[in-house]
């Protein structure tokens, strides 16, 4: 759920110039003959009004001879041949997608009937209903530390010859940001294919565009009729472009942070959401193409990573090598509410930076209050108006500025002030002031929104400002015969002290699927974004916009993943993830702990292990690495049964074959506890990448009413990869010494003379 607030207008603007626009489809000469090679179009489908699609897992016959003989053609038609008979009709192709690399299955359209059938079939493990989930949704660089020809910039090359895949909207091709002018070809290894031009590549930038979205009007190329996909993919892998702006602001050049990344765009997802057919589909697809990294800034509520697409779908990559970053869900500030818990996935939530597109509540007492707005006429005088409060009459629609809930108020030529919340996106409460006759609005966060105002682009003069502002505005207005008010447009201010600080709406742990895994794992930048977008808002050339959501942090980790990969190509995922946690800081440009949105130091909940620092994360000393199969017994540990572990890892497994561990005894860097009156003991692996003959010392921040060992507190590594564990005791101290706390955090840090290692610790009281 990315929050893109654009009025409805603008939306069916958007997929006008996208689906009707010949100009730019013939930038390609093979534009109009490019053929969907990749799933059944519709015509070819029945009525399918009373259908279902299903996931169906399966048990796979061990192959005769030739080990490859149930790949592709084979597999699709042994999948077939399991179908009920109901389902073997003229004209009718049930079968919607066949998956081969990250799980053992299809999708599949059938009646309850038919699938119950289906079931009951030895070879079938499962089938069930899909789900549908959700998105979840310039500056950037220079706030991340990343400068031309220095640091991790240079060192990576930029992400040169790195393959990074984003499953989203689609992508608006013809933007500059995906440029290929300088771009070398892929890599030899690339197997994908571009859906725009009928070739193996799009250009070398974007080398390949593919669409696994079904609909009825036959749309079948991967065109970004929502435009989150297209500012995704430019916030990874976007190449530079000089002088972005929306409505003058934010200005500078705009680039993604693998300027010189390799594109792979799969469509899976419209604008009404994320079918799991398709998801799995894409991530099929990418991991069969050659794809490096996956970016997915999406996901659904928590669930077993036995019924959680991505989970599944991650694991099957994580298996090949492939680093697979997504966003946290934008849930917050509610504890428990994220998405995409999974160990080998890292799980991103989103921070400021420290860049305001600042406009400021000017009241008639002469008091000013600071908020924010991208839109920001130059020809709005700031005169003082009326001021009216659009819950005025009582009406709890008219509070929230729903459409049409202001008839019955007065707010002609007025400055209205409207509240957040109500299931009224921000925009759209704009233009129900604006057609009910208002002059500006100003809109207040809610109580959980607090101090985290959002920047956006507006349908009239507006400024979005913090609760406590709006509380003080209230006062005002029921505390004045007369009151006024305008708005001051200030532009862009570079050097917000409190930055980064943690978003409202990014989500918080502790993970419900696992609660022995620390889960966000990091945040980064996701709030006021400004990326590429298919048409422009303010009639500039190139098109960008600016928007937040856990959907812009996930790019970024993405694109970061990249440089890295790049500048250790034998690093796995898990140590890829480790060098970026292990790295990351708690502390704002103040040097103060990381803020949440009530303007106190965010949780462990909040930040997981910390803010991303690229620089830091390309040389981190140490790291805690996990192998695929290093996840059995952990997923034994869970309490899932055989049939549940064998779906997540394709292969039959025995859990009573297996020593099962703790969630907690993972070799995560990360400690998550559950601690009741009885002490914990749980080791640690360390895997030494940095310079030998180095010498760590451990260092703990205790938690509050936990006692804790380290053995041993001082490691010398005198090789390469050199493995070392150590082993951590967590001791319950008397029950009075918690206080009012349900939980406690710390972290333990292995400290030499050039480098800091350092893994959070969180723990849950029982």
């Amino acid at each position: 759920m990315t929050k893109i607030n654009m009025g409805l207008a603008l939306l069916l603007a958007l997929i006008f110039v996208l689906t009707a626009c010949p100009t730019s489809a013939h930038k390609y000469q093979d534009f109009t003959s490019a053929k969907d090679r990749h799933y059944t179009s519709i015509e070819e489908v029945e009525d399918q009004s009373n259908l279902l699609t299903y996931i169906v897992h399966v048990r796979k016959p061990q192959p005769q001879g030739d080990a490859n003989s149930l790949h592709s053609e084979n597999l699709h038609g042994w999948y077939h041949s399991l179908l009920p008979a109901s389902t073997k009709t003229q004209n009718q192709q049930r079968i919607i997608f066949s998956y081969k690399n990250i799980l053992d299955g299809f999708a599949v359209k059938l009646t309850p009937e038919e699938a119950k059938a289906l079931e009951d079939k030895d070879e079938v493990v499962s089938a069930r209903p899909e789900k549908i989930l959700s998105l979840h949704t310039t500056h950037t660089p220079s706030f991340l530390g990343l400068q031309q020809g220095l640091g991790l910039w240079k060192g990576s090359n930029l992400g040169e010859g790195i393959i990074i895949g984003i499953l989203d909207t689609g992508i608006y091709p013809f933007h500059p940001s995906f440029s290929d002018e300088g771009m070398p070809s892929p890599p030899s290894k690339w197997k994908g294919h571009c859906e725009f031009t009928g070739r193996r590549t799009c250009n070398n930038k974007l080398i390949g565009a593919r669409n696994f979205v079904k609909t009825t009007n036959n749309q079948s190329l991967p065109f970004d009729d929502v435009g989150h996909g297209t500012h995704t993919a430019s916030t990874a892998a976007g190449r530079p472009v000089q002088g972005a702006n929306v409505y003058g602001n934010a200005k500078g050049t705009a680039s993604g942070m693998a300027p010189d990344a390799h594109l792979a765009i799969y469509k899976v997802c419209s604008l009404y959401g994320c079918s799991e057919s398709a998801i799995l589909a894409g991530m099929d697809a990418a991991v069969d193409d050659g794809v490096d990294i996956l970016s997915l800034s999406l996901g659904g509520p928590s669930a077993p990573f036995f019924d959680d697409p991505i989970a599944l779908g991650a694991f099957g990559a994580i298996q090949k090598g492939i680093f697979v970053s997504c966003s946290a869900a934008n849930a917050g500030p509610f504890y428990g509410s994220l998405s995409n818990e999974a160990p080998w996935i890292l799980t991103v939530g989103a921070s400021t930076i420290d860049r305001k597109i600042m406009a400021i509540a000017k009241l008639g007492n002469g008091r000013e209050y600071i908020g924010e707005s991208v839109f920001q006429p130059k020809d709005f005088a700031p005169m003082l108006l009326p001021l009216v409060y659009a819950g005025a009459n009582g009406t709890s629609g008219s509070v929230f500025c729903a459409p049409e809930s202001l008839e019955n108020v007065d707010v002609k030529g007025k400055v209205v002030l409207c509240e957040q919340g109500g299931f009224v996106p921000r925009v759209a409460k704009g233009k129900a002031v604006k057609d009910a006759g208002g002059a500006a609005m100003i809109l207040m966060n809610s109580k959980l929104e607090a101090f985290n105002p959002i920047a956006d682009v507006h349908v009239l003069p507006a400024v979005h400002v913090s609760y406590a502002a709006g509380l003080a505005i209230k006062d005002y207005i029921n505390s004045t015969i007369a009151p006024t008010a305008t708005i001051l447009f200030e532009g862009t201010v570079i050097g917000n002290p409190l930055a980064p600080a943690v978003a409202s709406f990014s989500s918080r742990g502790p993970s419900q699927a696992s609660r022995g895994i620390l889960k966000p794992d990091i945040i980064g930048p996701g709030v006021n974004i400004l990326a590429a977008w298919p048409v422009s808002l303010d009639n500039n050339t190139p098109p960008f916009n600016i928007i937040s959501g856990t959907s812009m942090s996930c790019p970024h980790l993405s694109g970061i993943a990249a440089l890295l990969k790049n500048s250790h190509p034998d690093l796995s995922p898990a140590a890829i993830k480790s060098a970026i946690m292990t790295t990351a800081y708690g502390v704002n440009l103040e040097g103060k702990p990381i803020l949440d949105q009530t303007l106190q130091p965010a949780d462990v909940f909040a930040i997981g292990a910390g803010h991303v620092n690229p620089s830091k994360a390309n040389d981190p000393g140490l790291i805690y690495d996990i192998q695929p199969n290093d996840y059995i017994p952990y997923l034994c540990g869970l309490g899932y049964t055989d049939r549940q572990v064998g779906i997540i890892l394709q292969q039959k497994v025995r859990c009573l074959e297996v020593k099962p561990i703790a969630e907690a005894q993972l070799n995560y860097p990360s400690f998550s506890i559950l601690l009741g009156n009885t002490s914990q003991f749980y080791s640690r692996t360390l895997t030494n990448v940095g310079p030998v003959n180095t010498t760590y010392s451990v260092e703990i921040d205790v938690p509050l009413a936990v006692g804790m060992s380290i053995s041993p507190a001082r490691i010398t590594f005198t090789e390469v990869k050199q493995k070392v564990t150590y082993y951590v005791g967590f001791i319950p101290e008397d029950r009075e010494n918690r206080g009012n706390h349900m939980f406690a955090q710390g972290a333990i840090k292995w400290v030499s003379e050039k480098y800091t290692v350092s893994i959070p610790i969180s723990v849950i009281f029982r």
